[in-house]
């Protein structure tokens, strides 16, 4: 077949040979093939009305990964007949936005039809991308529905949280786990191969799955498509899913694990590593607003007086990546990690506060402010004998004065000579 004029051949074959994943081939078309979410879509849900009147509203889904925020996000858009534009925060910016934005626009002057913009990821978005969203959600020029992982409540701003629905999802489970693998198992054997899955091996799908369908379909395309013979066998699934989870998880064990590599190698004044782990939570999908937080902890914690700069250099860092975002984002972590690690270090701070603590909450130490040091500015305090004794520093800095209660007379808790 001669390819038309204005389609190079080389683009009609990358289009012919592209293999679509298994987990977009089962995605649901229609609510009545949605799995789970029956406290979404259920039965006199807020949400089932909306997509019985066809019509839009901004919202914004609220779940973990693979549970169908995409898919609802797309059956709504089809049930109300409007333009359907998929972004995700990890790739795009205000630049996507407003183009998405004037598309929408031009579809509604055109077509009399509303468009929803799918926003995946939209916690990621800085503050500044979220802002720019607003005006728009506002003037009605889009239908916003914004996917995230992390509790809104902390990621979105509350200016553009107030004007969205807000919508709870959940774990899929075993028996949806199952069903939807058992789709998968059977649209293998149509299209691709004879297969068989073990019972041992199914079970051992649905718990990699751990509630996420997306997760459980990508593991038996990709064992399908390995799998020596026309038996799937527990064993070489256990072998593949091995190699086929990702080193750095946000949502597990190596999150919390990578974030104490990095403030370690912080405290330890190792810029090299600091700046590997840091390239590595950043690659793996960390939310840079956190790294940032670990950077302000560090620069307070283990720095600390040896030089207060850290600090104001780890909060600086902190606005600036809440107002750019990610790629840019990367270059103000890279520079205030590369500070603190090389940064004198002194955690004298930190262990005189928690002495001090200690004492009030652990030891019973909490005692009344002496009389000379209470304040006595408002009328009938001097009555009180507040302030009696007490003399103004700047007058006589020479003056010995006692400022702790008198049980603690004598107490250390910050020790000078660790700075």
């Amino acid at each position: 077949m001669k390819p038309p004029a204005d389609q190079p051949l080389l683009s009609m074959l990358a289009t012919q040979n592209r293999v679509t994943p298994l987990a977009e081939t089962l995605r649901p078309k229609t609510l009545d093939d949605f799995l789970g979410q029956l406290n979404v879509v259920g039965q006199g849900k807020p949400l089932r009305h909306l997509l019985a009147s066809k019509q839009t509203t901004s919202l914004i889904f609220w779940g973990p990964p693979g549970v169908g925020k995409t898919t609802l996000a797309r059956i709504i858009a089809g049930q109300a007949d409007a333009g359907f534009i998929e972004l995700s925060a990890v790739n795009s910016g205000i630049k996507e936005l407003r183009e998405a934005v004037q598309q929408a626009e031009e579809n509604l002057s055109f077509t009399g039809k509303p468009t929803v913009v799918f926003i995946d990821e939209i916690h990621r978005y800085s503050k500044t991308q979220q802002d720019a969203i607003l005006p728009w959600v506002e003037k009605g020029s889009i239908t916003l529905i914004g996917a995230t992982t992390e509790n809104p409540s902390f990621q979105v701003i509350p200016a553009l949280l107030s004007r969205l629905l807000l919508v709870r999802f959940e774990a899929l489970n075993t028996e949806q786990i199952q069903g939807l693998l058992e789709r998968g198992v059977q649209h293998i054997q149509k299209t691709q191969r004879p297969l068989e899955v073990t019972p041992e091996a199914l079970a051992f799908l649905v718990r990699y799955a751990n509630g996420d369908g997306r997760s459980a379909l990508n593991l038996l395309e990709t064992a399908s498509k390995c799998a020596p013979s026309n038996i799937l066998e527990v064993g070489f699934l256990e072998q593949l899913a091995q190699q086929n989870r990702l080193s750095y998880d946000r949502d597990g064990d190596a999150h919390y694990d990578h974030a104490s590599a990095y403030q370690k190698s912080l405290r330890g004044s190792d810029p090299d590593a600091a700046i590997y782990w840091l390239a590595k939570m950043l690659s793996g999908g960390e939310d840079p607003r956190f790294i940032a937080r670990r950077l302000l902890v560090t620069a307070s914690e283990d720095v600390g007086l040896a030089d207060p700069m850290a600090l104001v250099i780890a909060e600086a860092t902190f606005s600036a990546v809440e107002r750019l975002g990610m790629p840019e984002a990367r270059i103000p972590l890279a520079e205030a990690t590369l500070y603190v690690a090389k940064a004198p270090k002194s955690n004298n701070s930190i262990i005189a506060i928690d002495k001090a603590l200690a004492d009030i909450t652990q030891h019973g130490k909490s005692f009344p402010v002496p009389i000379h040091l209470r304040d006595s500015h408002y009328e009938g305090a001097k009555a009180y004998g507040h302030g009696e004794g007490y003399i103004y520093t700047h007058h006589r800095p020479e003056a010995v004065q006692n400022f702790l209660p008198v049980e603690l007379t004598g107490t250390r808790y910050f020790e000078e000579a660790d700075v």
